[in-house]
């Protein structure tokens, strides 16, 4: 059993030119945790997300992903990257492909598995997620809700060990956004590790075991969700949480 936490994140930072996106940021998660990033647009969430599985490569910072350092030049990323599932805004499924196959590419090219095995992943899957009806569809049949639980599903087919979600819900119509988070709701339960930006305030207000406040590239305030939500000790983080009761 390894002893290390999920992630570990040391005095990370990531610059677009000029621009110092994320500020040396020092952030850790318990295995089983999970943990709602928020803040305003432009704060850093989505890059820190993306640095955590090298989809951005740090400027600078240690990235330790079950005690293995992520940012080495000689780690194997793939290796890494395959603990970590990933779950992003749009939803980034094959439209010439149907559900199944959207399942099972990963699973044969990646992890090598038979077809076999693959489609019984994949099926399992999918009934996790509510749509074992959708198994023969193409995306553009299904609807954004739908869409983005297919996308949890294929994330879940290759085992991760942890879950990033970026922003999952942002692109979807306001009456579909409940059955997405019903599904995170229930990964959360069963004790999948999870990192989640989002502005989803009452799903983080229920489901994070901690909420993250990050403001101009950095964690600005963190803690358990009636303490960061209810009682923020910060001004910037009460003005941001004033600002979206009102949004």
């Amino acid at each position: 059993m390894n002893e290390a936490p999920p992630i570990e994140i040391r005095d990370l930072h990531k610059s677009f030119g000029k621009l110092e996106v994320l500020r040396g940021i020092d952030f850790e998660i318990a295995a089983g945790e999970v943990v709602c990033i928020i803040g305003p647009s432009g704060s850093g969430k989505s890059t820190l997300l993306r640095c955590v599985n090298r989809l951005e490569e740090p400027t600078a910072g240690t990235v330790l992903v079950e005690g293995e350092d992520m940012t080495d030049p000689y780690a194997d990323v793939d290796a890494l990257r395959s603990k970590i599932g990933m779950v992003f805004q749009q939803f980034n499924l094959f439209p010439h492909l149907d559900v199944l196959k959207n399942l099972t590419i990963a699973q044969r090219k990646v992890l090598k598995r038979s077809e076999e095995e693959a489609v019984d992943v994949a099926t399992r899957m999918l009934e996790r997620v509510g749509l074992s009806d959708k198994i023969a569809e193409y995306p553009l049949r299904l609807s954004g809700g739908q869409q983005q639980r297919v996308a949890i599903a294929r994330a879940l087919c290759m085992n991760p060990d942890m879950m990033l979600f970026d922003e999952p819900t942002s692109a979807l119509d306001p009456e579909l956004i409940g059955e997405v988070l019903d599904v995170m709701r229930l990964l959360a339960s069963e004790g999948m590790t999870m990192i989640v930006v989002t502005h989803e305030m009452g799903f983080a207000q229920h489901v994070a075991d901690r909420i993250v406040f990050m403001d101009e590239g950095v964690i600005v305030e963190q803690g358990p969700p009636e303490r960061v939500l209810l009682d923020p000790q910060h001004e910037r983080t009460r003005l941001f949480l004033r600002a979206v009761k009102h949004d």
